[in-house]
């Protein structure tokens, strides 16, 4: 008898256990995350500002040509959190970038710092700069859409979409994208 109470009560245990375990979100990147540790995935980004347009604002902070050339939220503004130079880092494989300095006074401008401001990039980490930015100035509701407009990378060897964004982010998601620009929300200095 004894056995059998041991045995209905383990299972259900192990399968919690296993439920848990499986589907569980990896951990966000450190690269990813911000001081203020407010997230959102494309697509719950994409809810909360269909909840209500009004106070929650989408910020892309990626550059003025990926934004016009790769596609955008057609809700989103454009304000770039670093500009692209020139110039190429062979030693890191990744183009050379600066920072906008005048990013936190160019959302100041147009933000309340009661707004809930979702902000994002290529794939999370520019965003996680600029909410980390913008939380010392003293905004509180952003968000960093982790997942960004291109997603993260595929990393299977041998799959002809290997290194390609392809997971996850706003492109990829039922968000809607659109190369389209409209002159009041592009970066344009």
């Amino acid at each position: 008898m004894k056995k059998k109470l041991i045995i209905f009560l383990i299972i259900p245990a192990l399968f919690v256990n296993f439920s848990l375990t499986s589907f569980a979100e990896p951990p966000l990147p450190a690269r990813k995350q911000t001081t203020l540790g407010l997230y959102a995935t494309a697509k719950v980004a994409f809810e909360k500002w269909r909840a209500d347009p009004d106070s929650v604002k989408i910020v892309d902070v990626r550059t003025p040509g990926e934004y016009i050339f790769v596609g955008h939220a057609p809700m989103a503004v454009n304000v770039p959190i670093k500009f692209l130079e020139n110039r190429f880092d062979s030693r890191n494989n990744k183009p050379v970038m600066h920072l906008n300095d005048g990013f936190v006074d160019e959302i100041q401008t147009m933000f309340s710092r009661s707004d809930t401001i979702l902000l994002m990039c290529r794939s999370g980490s520019r965003s996680a700069l600029a909410a980390n930015k913008l939380a010392e100035a003293g905004f509180k509701k952003v968000y960093n859409i982790c997942d960004g407009f291109e997603g993260d990378l595929l990393k299977i060897d041998g799959s002809y979409h290997n290194g390609r964004r392809i997971l996850n982010g706003w492109r990829n998601s039922e968000a809607p994208w659109t190369y389209k620009v409209d002159p009041k929300l592009m970066y344009i200095r």
